[in-house]
């Protein structure tokens, strides 16, 4: 396994994720200090397709409150993917 393909951590599938991914564009969770030149390597060598350009999400972590006690709701890093037109990933194997 190389180390591009840890940069990925796993594809996000929601119901908005879907709906871009009928034009063209792929969400994925990746590493926290991943870059946009990284995620773009990363996603050619795992699934051999072209991507265009990379567009980058923070969620922070948010505090959530419980009756008498306070937890921390673990943040994450989102890469919207856009690849060349004709070419598509099959996330569902």
């Amino acid at each position: 396994m190389s180390r591009d393909s840890l940069l990925i951590k796993k594809p996000w599938i929601t119901e908005k994720a879907t709906t871009l991914s009928e034009i063209g564009k792929y969400v994925f969770i990746v590493k926290p200090k991943t870059t946009k030149s990284e995620v773009k390597k990363a996603i050619k060598e795992i699934y051999k397709v072209d991507p265009v350009s990379v567009n980058i999400i923070n969620r922070p972590p948010k505090r959530k409150r419980f009756r008498n006690s306070t937890n921390l709701r673990s943040g994450y890093r989102k890469a919207i993917v856009t690849l060349k037109s004709g070419q598509h990933i099959d996330l569902i194997k």
